[in-house]
């Protein structure tokens, strides 16, 4: 079974005003599970939303696009837009990284003591469960594939 989709609500809106009037986007949330669950979240913050301009609003338009809405403000002199889209996230390089399982701890020897004999070790891992050696790069010394008799 796949995990439900984590969808990223983006808000796009106008900035500053005239020759400095921009557009900047920001992710503002994430929703995770169907893609109408995500519009639903997006739907419910673009009728809350308070853009920044027109500082005098004469009129607010909110529009169901394809992908999201779109809020239109017209001020006393322009007109400001602000874009909800809903994506997919695919990938993000900030995402926190699964937890490495943790490894038995091995005490330290105390300064001025003798170590304590150490067991018979058992005998090694099957190849297959064991970790790749990696060079300085993090690569593998030996490729995975070497050896396989299922890619002859």
């Amino acid at each position: 079974m796949s995990a439900a989709p984590t969808w990223g609500l983006v808000v796009e809106t106008t900035l500053g005003t005239g020759e400095r009037k921009h557009t900047e986007a920001q992710v503002v949330a994430h929703v995770t599970g169907s893609r109408e669950e995500a519009l639903a979240e997006l739907e419910r913050r673009a009728r809350n939303y308070s853009p920044t301009h027109p500082l005098s609003p004469r009129r607010r338009r909110l529009l169901r696009v394809g992908d999201g809405f779109l809020l239109v403000v017209d001020g006393a002199w322009q007109s400001f837009v602000t874009r909800f889209t809903v994506a997919e996230l695919l990938t993000d390089s900030a995402a926190p990284q699964a937890p490495e399982p943790e490894r038995e701890a091995v005490p330290e020897p105390e300064a001025g003591t003798a170590p304590e004999p150490v067991a018979e070790a058992a005998p090694p891992a099957p190849s297959a469960a064991r970790e790749p050696e990696l060079d300085a790069d993090g690569v593998p010394v030996r490729p995975a594939w070497l050896g396989r008799r299922d890619l002859s």
